[in-house]
């Protein structure tokens, strides 16, 4: 960039259509107040190192400022710093809520984290059982970001957690996210004949009922559902994202000793439709459960486990599906994992 030179049609730029530019000026604050009450000319020749600035003096000639010293490092540093300083205001500080259950799990959870903070609620009942619930200082989450992270893990235990769920988002927060790491009712999300009670669908209901908060529908965060066609069960004030803990196991299997003599058993036709894709560079083995009689055995239908290390993946863990797997080992000769 070169000095300006005089000129008989100047280019002017109003600088009250470009607040910003006087910053960039290498002038003092009482320079730039002045500049921006008056026109200016900028010339420039490709050298963004050097900048040229003129005024009209009522003369053919105009006077020019010339820098060729303007630091482009110091320029980069000043703006990092001004960056730095807004990332630090704009954090996104996340106050924790949790039931009984999730204690533990939370206390994890913000330990891994300098932006969340727990925040605990008074879990109380009255003498006919029901629950006495309080939030203290309710007043101090204006503003803020809030999380629930919920276990619904009985029915006893659901009505005490919605009342809590329904409550937070109507203390003028910011958003409202609630974790449910366990879809209780996802197995139920089908009729297979008339008068059949799809229980999934009906919590999905309630939980679409939520009020919302100050930043809009609550968000809902549930770990490998039984069945992805359930999203479609949600309305449209709450933000269902379905998580999987598929990716946390195969970075698992990859820590243990021989990773590489490792295959996937599914129990079951539906438990190979839903998780064979994330997991399909192991060997497979599919199973089928037949009755005989009064009894439920599992067969192999596909695949041999001779030899190898077997991981049961299966969409729902029961009881009898864990008593089902270790008595595998007296039926084949494989190796069973006990993840429990």
């Amino acid at each position: 960039m070169a000095a300006t030179s005089p000129l008989k049609s100047p280019l002017y730029i109003n600088t009250a259509r470009a607040p910003n530019l006087p910053s960039l000026l290498p002038v003092n604050p009482s320079q730039a107040k002045i500049l921006t009450n008056r026109g200016i000319t900028i010339r420039c020749d490709n050298l963004p190192q050097n900048l040229s600035v003129g005024f009209p003096s009522g003369t053919d000639r105009i006077p020019s400022i010339q820098s060729s010293s303007l630091s482009l490092s110091s320029s980069v540093s000043m703006a990092a710093t001004s960056v730095s300083d807004s990332a630090s205001k704009n954090v996104k500080r996340v106050c924790l809520f949790y039931c009984d259950e999730t204690r533990a799990l939370a206390q994890r959870i913000a330990a891994e984290s300098d932006v969340i903070e727990l925040c605990s609620i008074t879990w109380r009942t009255f003498e006919d059982g029901f629950p006495n619930l309080f939030i203290p200082n309710a007043q101090a989450i204006r503003g803020q970001h809030v999380a629930f992270l919920a276990s619904f893990s009985s029915p006893k235990v659901i009505f005490e957690q919605l009342s809590i769920i329904y409550a937070l988002p109507k203390l003028f927060i910011s958003s409202f996210t609630l974790v449910l790491p366990f879809f209780p009712t996802g197995t139920s999300e089908r009729m297979e004949d008339e008068g059949d009670v799809a229980t999934a669908f009906t919590l999905a209901r309630i939980l679409s009922n939520i009020p919302t908060s100050r930043g809009g529908p609550t968000s809902l965060v549930t770990f490998d559902i039984h069945a992805l066609q359930e999203r479609f069960y949600f309305g449209d004030n709450i933000l269902p994202c379905f998580e999987s803990g598929i990716p946390l196991l195969k970075n698992r299997l990859q820590q243990l000793p021989d990773s590489d003599n490792i295959a996937i058993a599914f129990p079951d036709d539906g438990a190979w439709k839903r998780f064979h894709k994330q997991l399909q560079h192991f060997p497979t083995i599919v199973c089928a459960k037949v009755r005989e009689g009064s009894q439920r055995i599992v067969r192999i239908k596909e695949g041999d486990p001779q030899g190898r290390h077997v991981v049961i993946v299966d969409d729902l863990v029961q009881s009898e599906s864990i008593g089902q797997a270790r008595s595998c080992k007296n039926k084949c000769l494989c190796n069973t994992w006990d993840f429990s």
